[in-house]
């Protein structure tokens, strides 16, 4: 006879079927707070950039601009996850609609580098005159803004991938901010006209790895490759040695968005061991040492064992 326990979310009653809210649901009013913030400052960087001609100005505009998408991307994706629940057809809700922001939020910033490169290399044979003073002080109040939105997001990027989508967007904005500073200065004391050129190209490359980092993290995600950090061979041997247990199969551990891991896994018990005990077994094991909270899993005798090495995948 083959027999099943699934484990909803361990502690708690499992005759609902209401997911835990992700880590990104905590943030939320500190992402609206950036978003207000992000919109004013984007509208006045792209009109002094379009007045006085400045790249980098426009570079730490679009980067603004990609802070303000990503984190309304961010805040829709939070929302229509808290308020479309599991269904029949959805039984995971909408939570994967974060990293999917997370991953347009990497595909813009590269567009914008990209662009300020094109820029670059456009204006390589005759540079347009950049008045330094407005730019200076546009920058400054950038760059103070920068500093606001920084710090309302620093603690939800350590939790969320989503949250750290916009994170990283205002900490490349920042220093995209400080180098308008440095180009306008420079601008100011030499009057050297390439100044501003290179700072914005520099902007450009210096989100580029980060960029690179956040795009290959979702991916990790939507492909349902293992969280990092967590060794599944390791999660494997430690089920197999639980007391009653005389083998794991089948297991698999994925990420369904920031802060909500996610396992499957068959066990098979030795004769004469007790479901309930090996199931309790396993449920302590995965939430205390793995942190794992949210698992399924099918306790079986041998001959259903054998049955699943029969299944072709």
């Amino acid at each position: 006879m083959r027999m099943y326990a699934y484990v909803v979310c361990v502690g708690h009653d499992h005759s609902h079927a209401v997911m835990p809210s992700s880590a990104s649901g905590r943030h939320v009013k500190r992402l609206g707070a950036a978003f207000g913030i992000g919109m004013a400052f984007m509208v006045l960087e792209f009109v002094i950039a379009a007045l006085t001609s400045s790249l980098a100005l426009l570079s730490d505009a679009g980067h603004m601009l990609t802070d303000v998408v990503g984190l309304a991307m961010a805040l829709s994706a939070i929302m229509l996850a808290k308020r479309s629940g599991p269904t029949h057809t959805r039984t995971f809700g909408y939570y994967r609609a974060e990293v999917l922001a997370a991953l347009a939020n990497a595909i813009l910033l590269f567009a914008v580098a990209a662009y300020v490169l094109y820029e670059a290399i456009r204006r390589i044979a005759e540079p347009p005159e950049v008045p330094g003073i407005p730019v200076l002080i546009v920058g400054g109040a950038a760059l103070v803004a920068n500093i606001v939105c920084f710090l309302l997001l620093r603690a939800g990027a350590q939790e969320s991938l989503n949250v750290r989508g916009a994170y990283l967007e205002v900490l490349a904005d920042l220093v995209g901010s400080v180098g308008v500073l440095i180009s306008a200065l420079i601008t100011i004391t030499t009057g050297w006209r390439y100044a501003d050129m290179i700072i914005g190209v520099a902007i450009g490359l210096w989100v580029l790895p980060r960029t690179y980092t956040l795009a290959r993290r979702s991916l990790r995600i939507l492909f349902q490759h293992s969280p990092e950090g967590l060794d599944v061979e390791s999660v494997a041997l430690a089920l197999g040695a639980l007391p009653g247990v005389a083998d794991v199969h089948d297991l698999h551990v994925w990420t369904l968005t920031s802060g909500m891991e996610v396992a499957s896994a068959h066990l098979t018990m030795h004769i004469g061991a007790r479901q309930e005990d090996v199931l309790r077994g396993a449920q302590q094991l995965l939430a205390v040492d793995y942190h794992i909270s949210h698992a399924t899993l099918q306790v079986e005798g041998a001959e259903a064992a054998r049955r699943c090495g029969e299944l072709s995948w």
